[in-house]
């Protein structure tokens, strides 16, 4: 099963700490989009033996877009493409398009999971962060999207300067309480040339604190694990049979295209994206040309994203898997450098796999880091 994923890249307004690509005008639209299905149709080639069991849109933010202009591109999609006969279609949307009109609307689409950027329930942390939504626009559309949806995620962050624990205690609790069946969860980073770096750099925001993070993620762990969510990825947290199926693909390396400025793509050899400039895409595709750029992937280059993505999950990473692609050099590199973190209780071996602990979950990136192959000639 392979994806489709589609980048919407417009907001109404830019988050502190977001580095996605995005314009805030939306003057070109109407361009974009003729470009988007045009992309589509002219790389069906590449998905030619594929059969597609994803459809995702991400930003930006594409409920920006009205549910005829989604259902147009996922129309598309069913022309160039062998899809599913029941494939998971994801909208991610922010609370602010999330009128009571706009969700029935959605709800009579082809869209079947929704992935809502709330963020947090307060309106301190959304004013921090310079969301376009409010807490109480946040709880008016998850108490209306549940009568129409039943696959809902939403996203929350935490690690902020000012979030204190209690609070962000109260943040997973109000989530628990919509009963929603999946949350994605993530830490506040500091990404180069983001309006939060600028504040920090500036000393207007204090830098934040690894410690807190963790604090806060072990708190949301605990609590989501009492309330029956697997946490199936280190930042994702589903009930059973509510896993995203999408973001499972890409975790378990299975192909995907990704349409529009600055989307990546993958194939199990080689990775592509296209260029992150709305008029210079939009040119591009007019003239039929690919804005893109692509990296074949070395085996070691394989080996280290299969090592990352495999030890974020709960499937690990298989040292079967590791000696018939990679070989056995990589098999009892891969042995020889976990040693030291299996001393520490970061990882164990379940069965004939790999397995970041619950103790090393936080730590997941830096414990991979150990055991990338670096230096080793194919």
């Amino acid at each position: 099963m392979s994806g489709i994923y589609i980048h919407i890249p417009f907001c109404k307004q830019a988050c502190h700490y977001c580095d996605f690509h995005f314009s805030t005008s939306m003057g070109k639209k109407e361009s974009m989009l003729l470009a988007l299905h045009k992309e589509l149709e002219l790389r069906k080639g590449e998905f030619e033996s594929e059969e597609v069991g994803t459809i995702y849109f991400g930003g930006g933010t594409p409920s920006v877009l009205s549910s005829t202009e989604i259902t147009g591109l996922i129309e598309t999609v069913y022309v160039n493409y062998k899809v599913t006969e029941n494939p998971e279609i994801t909208l991610e949307a922010n609370p602010d398009d999330l009128s009571i009109k706009k969700i029935r609307e959605l709800a009579a689409s082809p869209i079947n999971r929704l992935s809502i950027g709330i963020q947090s329930f307060f309106d301190e942390d959304l004013k921090f962060m310079n969301r376009a939504h409010s807490a109480e626009q946040a709880s008016a559309c998850l108490s209306e999207v549940g009568s129409h949806f039943k696959n809902i995620s939403i996203d929350l962050i935490y690690g902020l300067p000012d979030m204190s624990h209690e609070r962000w205690e109260r943040n997973i609790e109000k989530a628990l309480a919509y009963g929603i069946p999946h949350i994605s969860s993530y830490a506040l980073t500091v990404e180069p040339k983001t309006a939060l770096a600028n504040f920090i750099d500036k000393g207007l925001v204090a830098p934040l604190d690894d410690g807190v993070a963790e604090e806060h993620y072990a708190t949301l762990t605990g609590l989501l694990d009492e309330a029956g969510y697997v946490c199936y990825e280190i930042s994702n947290f589903g009930k059973p049979g509510y896993f995203s199926q999408n973001n499972t693909a890409y975790w378990l390396g299975k192909k995907y295209l990704g349409i529009g400025p600055s989307a990546h793509s993958y194939n199990g050899k080689s990775r592509s994206w296209n260029l992150s400039n709305n008029p210079k895409y939009i040119k591009a595709i007019s003239n039929n040309e690919l804005p893109m750029e692509t990296e074949v992937l070395s085996k070691r280059d394989r080996y280290n994203e299969y090592v990352m993505t495999g030890l974020r999950t709960i499937w690990g990473v298989s040292i079967p898997k590791i000696r018939s692609e990679f070989g056995e050099k990589y098999h009892d590199y891969l042995l020889h450098q976990a040693e030291a973190n299996l001393k520490k209780g970061l990882l164990f071996m379940q069965k004939d796999t790999l397995v970041v602990s619950k103790k090393g979950k936080f730590l997941s990136d830096g414990i991979a880091s150990d055991l990338f192959m670096l230096k080793l000639e194919e």
